[in-house]
């Protein structure tokens, strides 16, 4: 008998960093993520395939990044960059050798790790793989082994988007972007940043447009569920550092909880809470396994070559005085842990059994960057979580439409306005370093709603190339990375950069049209760099697009 599911979701994402830049931000964070996260991640669900386990991974990949991974320049782009990263290890197997100019044999022996680490990528990325990361994903989805969810096109702070056509673009293009890639339709969904934004009396909720084009499910944070406060993470592990933390006022509890999935009250879309002890298990850098002292340290690298010769050593050791990395070490202590979380799970399962006398859900969610990339062992313990789980315990992992299958929700619940950021609201997005931003979004997507009413039944094929691109301009600028950006510190200039860029070429398009001042010269060039989502339609930014979707909200 199962003691109850497990659904094992990561979440894919980047922003759009074509022909962006590439150091430290812009197109080398695409390939670095490529090598260490996103093949190591199809090696290990091809590898359980073939040892007959099934992954049952439920995988987000972003339209954007499913753009990015699909495009011909950033494919040759990774393989000059796993070139220069081979190189790179061979250099450093001449330095530390015997006869080289720093004989250091520890060295040595992780310079020959790496080289062999990167030669293998490569191998696995042409031979296996074929140089189709996408493929790969949709081949392991159509054989049934994983699930694939989508998201907004440009993974937009969707709820301050001021109008519905604006909504509704981002969500149609983005699963246009899932059909095209993938050859289905999708069935889930990742908010951006879990930002959710509940009917009001003049603007249905963001669950509308999910379920009139079709997604069944998303996800959402623990304390969206149960009421209460987010918990104070002054640091996670990963991208994020530390935020500030603004708690929002405390909501009462609701006497709900994670191990049931639930529907929205006014359309039959399903909300899946993510399990806070499972995932702070992860996430957490004071306690989460991502912060042993075995494990690679992912902000110091070798001067020359720019590899990672350290582990982290412990939480409070300066960048100067870090240790040696071993990576065998490091693969016992994964083992260790993996072993310790599928204990975990199963005992959480377990308990919530004997309390209510029926098999619970436990989901947890992750970004998929953390594994591998920033966490260097990872995606190796995700392998070893499933293969054990599968093998010694009574859960039954589960993808997320399989789970909701079996187990229909039997509840509805009304949402809170909330996110995943610092305090559960919205202010990592919209704070006094930001709020600059959104009124040039708003006037942009207003914009371009009355330049799609007045040209796009103009037959010019000149007109509607415009059109295409001001609506991708209009996405790009949308992301939620720009403002998340700026707040966290991280690359403040560049995203700020970037918006004005995208703000700018918006601009200029929208100006051909008024002024009928148009430079084709200019629209080729902008076209060249921001050519994401081919099959872009200015209709779905129109009114009558979203007047259209008049789907009763019945529960089948």
């Amino acid at each position: 008998m199962s003691v109850g599911s497990f659904v094992f979701m990561l979440h894919s994402h980047l922003p759009y960093y074509r022909k962006a830049g590439m150091w430290p931000f812009g197109e080398e964070s695409v390939y670095e993520c490529m090598a260490e996260s996103y093949i190591p991640l199809l090696n290990a669900i091809g590898d359980l395939w073939d040892e007959g386990v099934p992954a049952k991974l439920t995988i987000g990949i972003t339209p954007i990044l499913g753009e990015q991974l699909a495009d011909p320049h950033l494919n040759k782009g990774f393989d000059k960059f796993l070139g220069d990263r081979i190189e790179a290890a061979q250099l450093d197997e001449a330095r530390y050798g015997p006869r080289g100019e720093t004989p250091n044999p520890d060295f040595l022996h992780l310079a020959r790790f790496y080289l062999n680490w990167f030669q293998q990528v490569r191998t696995d990325y042409h031979d296996r793989w074929n140089r189709d990361i996408i493929g790969g994903f949709k081949k392991y989805q159509d054989l049934g082994a994983i699930e694939i969810t989508t998201s907004a096109a440009t993974h937009c702070f969707s709820p301050l988007l001021e109008t519905d056509e604006s909504l509704y673009a981002q969500f149609k293009t983005g699963i246009d972007s899932y059909k095209r890639l993938f050859g289905r339709a999708p069935k889930g969904c990742w908010l951006p940043e879990c930002a959710y934004r509940p009917a009001t009396a003049d603007r249905p909720g963001v669950e509308k447009w999910l379920h009139d084009l079709g997604l069944e499910y998303f996800f959402t944070e623990s304390f969206v569920i149960k009421g209460g406060q987010t918990a104070e993470l002054r640091k996670v592990f990963g991208p994020y550092g530390t935020i500030e933390y603004i708690p929002a006022p405390p909501r009462p509890a609701t006497g709900l909880d994670t191990f049931e999935a639930f529907w929205l009250k006014e359309y039959p879309v399903a909300v899946l809470g993510r399990h806070e002890e499972a995932g702070y298990q992860v996430w957490s850098a004071e306690h989460g396994y991502p912060g042993d002292a075995n494990y690679r340290e992912f902000h110091k690298k070798d001067d020359k070559s720019g590899l990672h010769y350290w582990k982290l050593t412990s939480k409070t050791t300066d960048l100067g005085d870090k240790q040696r990395y071993n990576p065998e070490a490091a693969m016992n202590r994964m083992r260790e842990n993996a072993d310790h979380y599928v204990g975990f799970i199963q005992q959480t399962l377990t308990e919530q059994l004997k309390k209510t006398g029926q098999p619970g859900l436990v989901m947890v969610s992750f970004d998929t960057e953390l594994f591998g990339h920033w966490w260097f062992e990872g995606v190796n313990w995700i392998k070893e979580v499933l293969k054990k789980m599968r093998t010694y315990t009574a859960v039954t992992p589960q993808t997320a439409s399989e789970y909701l299958a079996a187990n229909p929700p039997q509840r509805a619940i009304e949402l809170p306005e909330s996110s995943w950021g610092s305090g559960g609201h919205w202010q990592v997005w919209l704070n006094n370093d930001t709020q600059w931003m959104w009124p040039i979004i708003n006037d942009s997507e207003k914009t371009m709603v009355a330049l799609v009413e007045q040209y796009a039944s103009k037959s010019d094929d000149v007109v509607q190339r415009i059109l295409k691109q001001a609506g991708r301009e209009l996405l790009l600028l949308e992301s939620s990375d720009w403002p998340f950006l700026v707040t966290t510190g991280q690359a403040k200039v560049y995203a700020t950069e970037r918006f004005n860029e995208h703000a700018e070429r918006f601009n200029t398009l929208t100006q051909m049209l008024t002024k009928n001042q148009i430079d084709e010269a200019k629209l080729a060039s902008i076209e060249d760099i921001d050519n994401c989502f081919p099959t872009i339609s200015p209709n779905d930014f129109r009114h009558s697009a979203v007047a259209a979707l008049n789907t009763p909200a019945t529960r089948s």
